[in-house]
């Protein structure tokens, strides 16, 4: 069946930036912020990865530490931010479903940049006891633990520090997967990619990518690299940011659309199949698009979804079911 209802669906933002220094007014219908909590629950969405993102800087101790601090403080922040209204986390994907099924909008805690434990591979724990479910292995620029796929001359980055990943970074998906962080590799470098997906017991992810045949972004994927998240049942959740979309000359004439977020999901699908495609906004951290400019919309996206022809069940595994399938074979390593 094609007509069934968004409201039917355990929807997933899988990713999704928090402001800070935090407000406190997760739970309120603002204006300024492209998703809060009545937002998500306006337009459906059953579940959202909201990510204590930090940005790159030097790599030192000093800097490391005090990274690592903000980055505790920001799932902290995540953590209080649910109180006071119909949402809670939810770490395991039981609980996603869990959450769903009561009509609670579920939260999944995240970090944003490997950057955030430094060269400490225990403040991955420290990570996943506050709820963690994936480490976003680089942002833009270098980090002790991979190459990023946008070095950053301020920061004076070669074209490549690790050659991809580091063995810091290495051992760092190791304890990923021991633990049930799963390994996001947007932002990364092309090499660090296919590094970690060979190296990674789990499945691992894009969060918020797009893809590269469609639009020639260093940000994006090309068709070897979803060829190997396929082969490793991987999952690439395309993003909202209207740069990584459609090129610039197509966005001096005219906005981008859901239309042409749809069309991603189309090459992917096409490509590697239903099963490895997912969905993310990046609201807040820069994604809005024509049709979907916060959380409210996203009903427009399963609209579209129908327009051209997927049905329900293959709706409910981009929106949502393939996230939760990668959740479930990361706490199936964890608990090996």
């Amino acid at each position: 069946m094609t007509d069934r209802p968004h409201s039917a669906l355990l929807t997933v933002d899988t990713h999704i930036d928090i402001p800070w220094p935090d407000r406190g007014d997760f739970t309120q219908d603002t204006d300024y912020r492209h998703v809060d909590l009545t937002k998500l629950r306006r337009g459906g969405i059953a579940a959202a990865c909201l990510v204590a993102y930090v940005g790159q800087g030097a790599t030192d101790p000093t800097a490391h530490a005090a990274i690592s601090r903000q980055a505790l403080a920001m799932l902290d922040a995540i953590n209080r931010g649910v109180e006071g209204g119909p949402a809670r986390i939810c770490p395991l994907a039981a609980d996603i479903e869990a959450a769903f099924h009561e009509g609670i909008t579920a939260i999944v805690p995240a970090v944003e940049n490997g950057y955030a434990m430094g060269e400490d591979l225990s403040l991955l724990a420290q990570f996943r006891a506050r709820g963690a479910r994936y480490m976003t292995l680089t942002h833009n620029g270098h980090n002790a633990l991979a190459d990023s796929a946008r070095p950053m001359p301020a920061l004076n980055d070669p074209e490549s520090r690790h050659g991809g990943l580091s063995g810091l970074g290495r051992e760092a998906i190791a304890e990923m997967n021991r633990l049930g962080l799963m390994v996001d590799i947007s932002h990364t470098a092309r090499s660090t990619m296919m590094q970690a997906v060979r190296l990674s017991r789990s499945p691992v992810l894009a969060t918020h990518s797009c893809v590269r045949a469609l639009c020639d972004h260093p940000r994006n994927l090309d068709d070897e690299q979803l060829d190997a998240l396929r082969d490793c049942d991987g999952v690439v959740h395309i993003t909202a940011v209207d740069a990584f979309l459609r090129p610039r000359e197509v966005r001096a004439q005219r906005p981008v659309s859901v239309a042409d977020y749809v069309d991603h999901i189309d090459y992917v699908a096409a490509r590697i199949g239903v099963r490895h495609v997912g969905i993310s906004s990046d609201f807040d951290g820069g994604g809005t698009i024509e049709g979907w400019r916060d959380a409210a919309q996203s009903q427009s996206l399963t609209a579209e979804l129908h327009r051209r022809g997927y049905d329900h069940d293959q709706i409910a595994a981009i929106w949502g079911g393939n996230f939760l399938r990668l959740l479930r074979a990361a706490e199936a390593i964890a608990t090996a």
